[in-house]
């Protein structure tokens, strides 16, 4: 279980308060290396195990949250037909803090301001435990997929470009 020692995201005090197992990784970002690729490569993580949250909209009240390996790109078509909606985009990054309580590089699925419908990449079952942002740029949690699945309301489908 995360101890006190590192700083207290909203990821980290929602998954304490749930009484939730997880581990904090922390990695350095001196070298401005910070995309999930690079992050993968400092934690000695498989990039396939590690995973990015994305944010994209339907309209301007419509919002979902996208959660897939580090190393792939989201479908936005297929993540679209997922979630019920005739086209998404991303959220301009600009917007990004104002509707998640998070910056690019450090959003994580966990704790975002409301709670938006969350969509993991079905890949995730295959490791029964991922790494996410822990909700700070240099931060990761490591967690079990049914708790982030529980915790955040996610279903699982294959919405990136390659499957």
């Amino acid at each position: 279980m995360a101890k006190a020692k590192h700083a207290k995201t909203n990821a980290i005090r929602l998954l304490e308060q749930q009484k939730i197992e997880f581990d904090v990784i922390e990695y350095e970002i001196g070298d401005g290396q910070v995309d999930g690729v690079s992050v993968a490569e400092k934690i000695g993580q498989p990039a396939a195990r590690v995973f990015k949250t994305l944010v994209a909209r339907a309209s301007a009240q419509k919002l979902f949250v996208f959660v897939i390996p580090v190393a792939e790109e989201l479908d936005l078509k297929a993540a679209a037909k997922v979630v019920g909606e005739k086209k998404i985009d991303m959220l301009p990054v600009k917007d990004l803090l104002s509707y998640t309580g998070y910056v690019r590089g450090g959003c994580s699925p966990v704790g975002m301001k409301k709670l938006y419908p969350t969509v993991i990449h079905e890949t995730a079952q295959q490791q029964g435990s991922i790494i996410v942002s822990a909700g700070k740029i240099g931060m990761q949690i490591h967690v079990q997929l049914n708790d982030l699945k529980n915790i955040t309301k996610a279903q699982l489908a294959p919405i990136t470009t390659t499957h």
